[in-house]
C-alpha cells in the first residue's frame, strides 16, 4: 500500500511539473518567429564575433564593449542517470549535468557556452574575457581589446553589465560587473584614454551583490545593480524560473548604505537611468516587461508603470538625443539555450518612446531570424549609429 501511494504521489508531482514547464515555454516565447526588419547600411564588426553582452557610448563616441570568450561543446550520449546527458568537455573529461530541453541528448549537437555565470553550468575553459574600445565617429570604425594595468587579476575577468560614470573633472570611470569564481563582484576601472587603457583601481563585494547582471553608475561607488536569479544553483535556478517565484531584485549600493530598493521581478537583468537621472528603467526579462521606477532623494525607487513589450528583454540603453528606451531582446530564448546551428536564435531590438506616456510607443529598429546575428542583448545609438551587441555571437553596426 505504501509503495502504490509513493507511485501515486510521485506521478502527480511529476504531472505538475510537466504542466508547469509546458506554462514556461509559453511564457518565454518558445515558438515565437521573428519577421526581418534589417537597416540597410549595416556590417558586422570583425574583431567581435564572440560575443559583446553589453555596451556603454561616452558623449565623445567612444564605445565600452564587454565581451567573453565562447567555445563549442560536444554532446555525447554515454551513460547518466535519468533526466542527465553525458557531455564531454574541451579537457578531455566527461561530465553528466542536467539539461531539461529536448536536443541536448542528441549526439552531435553543439552548443555555445561562454560567459561563466552563476546559475549556469560552466564548460568553457578559464579563458578570461576582455573589454575592447570603439570609436563610433570613424567612418569605418573598429574595435580594440583594452590593456588593463594595475594589478587585476585578469585571468578571473568574466565581465557581464558594465556602466560609465564622469567625475566632476571629466575623469572617466568604468564599473564592470564581474563572476571571478561564479561568484559577483563589481570591478572598478580608471579610463585612460590616450593610453586607450584601463587602470585596475577597486572590487567591491557585498552579501547582495549575488547573481548580478548589470548595473547603472550615478556617483562615486553609488550604483544600482540587478539580481536576475534567487538561487545560484543551476538546477534551483531552473525551477525557480519553472516556477514563476519573482524573488529577484533591484539593489542600491554605496559605502555608506546598501539596500534593496525594488523587489518582486521574475528576473531583474538591464537597468539604466534617464538623462535626467529622474527616473530608472528595469528589464524584468522573464516577465518580457520594462519596469519605470522614479528615484527619490534617499535613492528609494517607487514603480510608476510596466511596459508590457510581449518579448523577453535583456539590456536597456537611453538615446541620449530622444530619451527613448533601447531593448536588446530575445524573441525565443529556447533557441538561444538550446542551441542548434541549423535554426539559431533570432535577435530583436525595440525602441520604447514616449517611456512616461499614458501609451508610450514602441517600434522595431531590427529583427533577425539568426542568419545574421544571433541572441542579441544589447542596442545602443550615437549621432545616428546603432552597435547591436550579443551574448555570445557577433556584433553589428548600422547607420540609421
Amino acid at each position: 500500500m505504501g509503495k502504490l501511494v509513493a507511485l501515486v504521489l510521485l506521478g502527480v508531482g511529476l504531472s505538475l511539473v510537466g504542466e508547469m514547464f509546458l506554462a514556461f515555454r509559453e511564457r518565454v516565447n518558445a515558438s515565437r518567429e521573428v519577421e526581418p526588419v534589417e537597416p540597410e547600411n549595416c556590417h558586422l564588426i570583425e574583431e567581435l564575433e564572440s560575443g559583446s553582452e553589453d555596451i556603454d557610448i561616452l558623449p565623445s563616441g567612444l564605445a565600452f564593449i564587454s565581451s567573453v570568450c565562447w567555445s563549442l561543446l560536444e554532446v555525447h550520449s554515454r551513460p547518466c542517470l535519468p533526466g542527465y546527458h553525458q557531455w564531454r568537455l574541451q579537457n578531455g573529461k566527461y561530465c553528466c549535468l542536467i539539461f531539461l530541453l529536448e536536443a541536448s541528448s542528441q549526439r552531435g549537437i553543439r552548443l555555445y557556452e561562454g560567459l561563466k555565470y552563476p546559475g549556469m553550468p560552466n564548460f568553457a575553459p578559464d579563458e578570461p574575457g576582455k573589454i575592447f574600445l570603439m570609436d563610433l565617429n570613424e567612418q569605418n570604425p573598429r574595435a580594440q581589446a583594452l590593456e588593463i594595468s594595475g594589478g587585476f587579476d585578469k585571468e578571473l575577468f568574466n565581465p557581464h553589465g558594465i556602466s560609465i560614470f564622469i567625475d566632476k573633472d571629466n575623469t572617466v570611470y568604468l564599473y564592470v560587473v564581474n563572476h571571478p569564481h561564479m561568484k559577483s563582484t563589481v570591478e572598478i576601472f580608471k579610463f585612460e584614454e590616450q593610453q586607450r587603457s584601463l587602470v585596475y583601481l577597486k572590487t567591491i563585494k557585498h552579501e547582495l551583490l549575488k547573481s548580478v547582471n548589470d548595473i547603472v553608475v550615478l556617483g562615486p561607488e553609488q550604483f544600482y545593480a540587478t539580481r536576475d536569479h534567487y538561487f545560484t544553483n543551476s538546477l534551483l535556478s531552473f525551477f525557480e524560473m519553472i516556477l514563476d517565484l519573482r524573488w529577484t531584485y533591484v539593489l542600491f549600493y554605496s559605502p555608506r548604505e546598501v539596500k534593496v530598493v525594488a523587489k518582486g521581478f521574475c528576473s531583474a537583468n538591464g537597468i539604466t537611468v534617464s538623462a535626467d537621472q529622474k527616473y530608472v528603467y528595469v528589464a524584468d526579462v522573464a516577465a518580457k516587461n520594462i519596469h519605470i521606477m522614479e528615484k527619490h532623494d534617499n535613492w528609494d525607487l517607487t514603480q510608476l508603470k510596466v511596459i508590457q513589450l510581449g518579448t523577453l528583454v535583456d539590456n536597456l540603453t537611453v538615446d541620449p538625443a530622444t530619451g527613448d528606451i533601447l531593448a536588446g531582446c530575445h524573441p525565443n530564448p529556447m533557441k538561444l539555450l538550446n542551441y542548434n546551428p541549423e535554426d539559431p536564435p533570432g535577435s530583436e531590438v525595440l525602441r520604447i518612446q514616449n517611456v512616461l506616456s499614458e501609451k508610450p510607443r514602441v517600434s522595431t529598429v531590427y529583427a533577425n531570424n539568426g542568419s545574421v546575428l544571433q541572441g542579441t542583448s544589447v542596442a545602443s545609438v550615437y549621432h545616428g549609429k546603432i552597435l547591436i551587441g550579443t551574448v555570445f555571437h557577433k556584433t553589428l553596426y548600422c547607420e540609421l
